[in-house]
């Protein structure tokens, strides 16, 4: 498929800025659908703010989607706006039904009315398959969710497929497993844990608490994901897609490999605290991704140990550049 124009929702998160950076290598003239907010947090768009055109659009609001859609005439619409932080799910279920749910019906119906030629990519997640049914998780694994977010992301999943059966769209969705990066909000465990052996280090905090170490997740590197993500929409066919290492880690393994690259021994400075413990935890989160690298020629190229001390020496950068940091994820 020939380069043209794409729209990103959720274009100001860790995903967006990457999968806007790669397109825009690629020739692409980018769109990116904004919230319109009291305070602009455009952080991570800083180096290519003026070579995307920015709009103002809500996933809560079917009306502004259309408008959206027909200003940019995009041949390629890239969906990654949710309410992304698993934990805040618990305590604004109905609010992350709407936005990570029900708002994907609204941007299929959107697309539907205003642009039913273009290519279309759903964010699913691996948070789907929750209380695992086999390991590892590939496409045909039974989803088993554990979080009103889990709940919220299997409906989006499956609304996709369903508009795609229906009205014959071009829509695929990418069952990403959980990829981080330099970019990643400071309420995810692996920013949590880079930005405190940084800080640690620095001499700016001594401790840093956090809930079960022994839980385990496929950890991949964000810069490598939205690849795939491009890829998907450039196959004749649409179709579903696990894109994972194929490896698990625990958040134990992240803490060591974090703080021995500076140098520090985590039994000094880790405490747990039960308020970080979930009401329903996932454990056994693996992906098998033989199908994107048979289909796609997709493969990561990242190794965990690498991804994780990136994000310490970019911490130990910003922290000591005096850079502030946000909470958004």
């Amino acid at each position: 498929m020939a380069t043209g124009r794409a729209l990103i929702t959720g274009i100001t998160g860790q995903d967006g800025s990457y999968l806007a950076e790669l397109l825009l290598d690629k020739g692409y003239e980018v769109h990116g659908m904004v919230r319109r907010a009291s305070t602009e947090t455009f952080q991570r768009l800083e180096g290519i703010r003026d070579a995307i055109t920015l709009h103002t659009g809500d996933l809560l609001d079917q009306r502004s989607l259309v408008d959206v859609m027909r200003e940019c005439e995009a041949e390629e619409i890239y969906n990654l706006a949710a309410m992304s932080f698993v934990a805040a799910s618990w305590s604004q279920p109905v609010l992350t039904a709407e936005f990570t749910a029900v708002g994907v019906t609204r941007i299929l119906e959107a697309m539907r009315e205003v642009s039913p030629q273009a290519r279309f990519y759903q964010a699913s997640s691996s948070e789907m398959f929750g209380q695992v049914l086999e390991v590892p998780q590939r496409e045909t694994t039974p989803f088993y969710p554990r979080s009103p977010y889990g709940v919220a992301k299997c409906y989006a999943h499956f609304i996709t497929v369903n508009y795609r059966e229906s009205y014959d769209l071009h829509a695929a969705c990418g069952i990403l497993f959980n990829h981080e990066s330099e970019r990643r909000g400071l309420e995810f465990v692996t920013r949590k844990v880079t930005h405190a052996a940084a800080a640690i280090k620095l001499g700016l905090q001594t401790e840093v608490a956090l809930g079960n170490l022994d839980a385990e997740r496929d950890w991949g590197y964000a810069k490598d994901y939205v690849e795939a993500m491009w890829m998907m929409l450039q196959e004749d066919e649409p179709d579903d897609y696990v894109i994972a290492t194929g490896e698990a880690h625990s958040v134990r393994e992240l803490v060591d490999v974090a703080f021995a690259h500076v140098g520090l021994d985590p039994e000094d400075h880790v405490r747990i605290d039960p308020k970080y413990l979930r009401p329903a935890e996932v454990e056994h989160l693996i992906g098998d991704p033989s199908k994107a690298r048979a289909k796609l020629g997709w493969n990561p190229r990242t190794t965990f140990e690498d991804m994780v001390k990136l994000m310490v020496d970019s911490d130990l950068d910003l922290l000591a550049r005096g850079v502030p940091q946000k909470q958004a994820g």
